[in-house]
């Protein structure tokens, strides 16, 4: 009997201890949204597994991060205002809507400025990058790591893109980015600015000529059901800050802290690997599927050519030092 109560008390003991270590307290609960589809094949989707993959290895129990796909937590602008403002916790954005909060990340959104995902991955998990996630801690919010949505490529309804000829006066949806308005102007053709929830049903209905987004996004939404033309130009590619309300953030505890920033740089760098496997990958099958007329645009010397008034345009914006140091790291 007394053997019996010794060991009751022992197990008491161990229990209180592990308490006292969190070891047995509920994991912390972040909510991670998206504004793109649940597929398999979603790069958001990708990061999220990558991220709960790489927290259980460091934080084992501690971490539950759930994923909201399909604008549950709403569209990406309003994502970001939920990051400001503390309602939202977590959520992997396109640059270029968090351009329009913080207008240095403009930068990545130059047309033509990364010549390979190697090369766009050595700068953002660098210093610049590191300076360039920095500067939204004064918008409530910390930035994590760049993961990334590959390259932008076109499609329309009208004609295969081989050169700036081919999109004078053609109505492409773009995103709602002074930057992106800027590049298909310098096509002479008419950007159209539109959110992403309203952009599938503006091309069935033909209120729209084209739109620019990744394979992937061709992929997840079936694209290849409503365009004719699929052009792959590659004029930009697409980072995507992973990020966390400074609100969520504070909340942890400094290991915790350490934890989901060294995830959070895994996790990207994981994801961006497998965004690169599956966009080669993805085109195979969409040419395989022949549902859609797939051209490469080999020569995209003139393209580069028509854009260069961007950079100049956009110059105070990201500011003239960031600039340089970028594009110095870009052409090395």
């Amino acid at each position: 009997m007394m053997r019996t109560t010794l060991s009751r008390l022992a197990l008491c003991a161990g229990l209180t201890a592990l308490a006292a270590t969190g070891a047995l307290a509920d994991p912390v609960k972040l909510r991670l949204g998206s504004a793109t589809a649940d597929a398999e094949t979603d790069v958001y989707k990708i990061t999220w597994r990558e991220l709960t993959k790489a927290l259980e290895e460091l934080a084992p129990g501690e971490f539950d991060v759930s994923f909201f796909p399909n604008r549950q937590l709403g569209d990406e602008k309003e994502m970001v205002q939920g990051l400001q403002l503390g309602t939202l916790d977590m959520a992997v954005i396109t640059n270029s809507v968090v351009a329009n909060v913080v207008p240095e990340f403009v930068v990545n959104d130059l047309p033509f400025l990364y010549s390979s995902q190697e090369k766009a991955a050595a700068i953002l998990d660098g210093p610049l990058g590191e300076d360039l996630l920095s500067t939204l801690d004064a918008k409530g919010i910390v930035g994590l790591a760049f993961c990334e949505a590959g390259y932008r490529h076109m499609l329309n309804n009208v004609r295969p893109v081989t050169s700036p000829e081919d999109v004078v006066g053609a109505k492409y949806r773009v995103m709602q980015s002074p930057i992106f308005i800027g590049m298909f102007e310098s096509l002479a053709g008419n950007p159209v600015p539109m959110a992403w929830g309203d952009t599938i049903t503006a091309f069935q209905q033909g209120a729209i000529d084209g739109i620019e987004v990744p394979a992937w996004v061709v992929a997840g939404a079936n694209l290849d059901e409503v365009a004719k033309y699929m052009s792959l130009t590659r004029h930009v590619y697409s980072a995507s800050p992973l990020m966390i309300s400074k609100a969520s953030f504070n909340r942890l505890s400094d290991t915790q802290k350490v934890a989901l920033k060294t995830a959070a740089k895994t996790a990207c760098q994981n994801e961006r690997v497998r965004s690169a496997q599956q966009e080669t990958e993805i085109i195979a099958t969409l040419k395989e599927r022949g549902r859609i007329e797939i051209n490469d645009v080999t020569d995209t010397a003139p393209f580069r050519e028509a854009m260069t008034p961007v950079y100049a345009e956009f110059r105070d914006k990201i500011g003239g030092e960031r600039l340089d140091a970028w594009l110095k790291a870009a052409n090395e």
